[in-house]
């Protein structure tokens, strides 16, 4: 079986490459990156029709940003349906920014970024629930200065817990998904 999985940016796929192997370490990954969300929406139903390589799952990922999370999803299906690989399909919508993922965890915050005491303010209400920050990459920069996306996520990601325990529900689902898909 392969995993191949789509992503709107770089710092998305610089942190899938870290946590699938420990994930789904016996899934052969391919990870492509899009410029931008409007880069994906308009090729996605290309390379999912043109992707020919049987035992082929796919996960397509993408922040929300400002827009409706379930509108996103849904325009995402569409081209997926029509690239006739919905039974091997996966779509999952970062609420509202990939950052959201690391809020969702500060003691891997701490450790990647060297920040002495960060992970006791996961006990803060906005940490508790950092789905809901809507410039979660800034709030990020405001507590991890030196945070950059690519960088900041290949120190930060390889400190992620992959057992559920992320305070963000958006990076669990996407966790839980990867391994249904995948069948671990």
């Amino acid at each position: 079986m392969q995993l191949v999985c789509f992503t709107e940016e770089l710092s998305a796929k610089t942190m899938l490459d870290i946590i699938l192997p420990k994930l789904i370490p016996s899934i052969e990954t391919t990870i492509i990156n899009f410029e931008g969300k409007q880069d994906l929406e308009k090729n996605i139903e290309n390379k999912l029709r043109l992707w020919q390589t049987p035992d082929t799952v796919f996960l397509v990922t993408r922040d929300q940003d400002s827009g409706d999370c379930q509108v996103i999803k849904e325009r995402l299906l569409q081209k997926v349906i029509s690239s006739r690989k919905e039974n091997v399909s996966l779509i999952r919508i970062a609420c509202h920014e990939l950052e959201s993922f690391y809020l969702g965890d500060l003691l891997a915050v701490e450790r990647g970024m060297n920040i002495t005491n960060l992970s006791k303010k996961q006990k803060k209400t906005k940490f508790k629930t950092p789905d809901t920050i809507v410039e979660a990459k800034e709030e990020l920069q405001k507590i991890a200065k030196t945070y950059q996306p690519v960088s900041g996520s290949k120190k930060i990601s390889k400190y992620l817990e992959l057992d559920g325990n992320n305070k963000s529900i958006s990076f669990n689902f996407l966790i839980f998904g990867i391994k249904k898909l995948c069948s671990v």
